[in-house]
């Protein structure tokens, strides 16, 4: 019996310990010291209205908008993942071959992979420089702008490697967007993808 209790004690000290005060002290850290990070990279626009996340690609499928990778979830957060199709899938091989002669056919040129994969999560936020580079005419016809100045905003949102080593350059699909709509209005808002609320 003895035993018994002592056991129940250790047990009962361990889950308060590792199930109720250890998580609540690295919520209240994580939300101190790192607060955008904690509450989900919210992302903004020029109203105030939350848009998406910085850790969550979207769908965009307007001429006037940079557009991300594909999804296997159609850009719904709920239903993260990949397609699971192997290297040897025929299906895949089909609709990536495809997809890169629609592309190809579009933009004139060779298409970077990363317009045809999806990532495997599915919800990868970010692009090539070379993939967001490739939409430029397109995305300066739809708004009316010159190539040139959606290449200098382009380039204040390519984003570096981490710490000079890590990953490589990456472009941030919905700040870029947004920050397109804040400067140049959004066209079509009734056909964009960021929400108008």
């Amino acid at each position: 019996m003895k035993t018994l209790i002592v056991s129940l004690r250790c047990c009962i000290v361990t889950l308060v310990l590792c199930c109720l005060l250890y998580p609540a002290a690295v919520t209240a850290l994580a939300r101190l010291l790192f607060a955008h990070q904690a509450g989900g990279s919210l992302v903004c626009d020029a109203d105030g209205n939350v848009v998406g996340s910085e850790l969550i690609g979207q769908e965009f499928t307007d001429a006037a908008y940079f557009h991300g990778r594909p999804s296997a979830g159609n850009g719904d957060p709920m239903s993260s993942g990949g397609s699971n199709s192997g290297p040897t899938s025929r299906a895949l091989k089909d609709r990536i071959a495809s997809e890169a002669r629609r592309l190809a056919e579009e933009y004139k040129t060779l298409i970077p992979i990363d317009l045809v994969t999806m990532s495997g999560s599915g919800l990868d936020p970010h692009i090539t420089p070379l993939s967001a580079r490739l939409q430029v005419a397109r995305v300066a016809a739809a708004r009316g702008i010159s190539p040139e100045l959606l290449l200098e905003i382009l380039d204040r949102f390519t984003l570096p490697r981490d710490i000079w080593i890590l990953g490589e350059a990456r472009v941030a699909v919905l700040p870029l967007n947004l920050a397109l709509d804040a400067r140049f209005g959004a066209p079509h808002r009734g056909n964009a993808s960021i929400p108008a609320d």
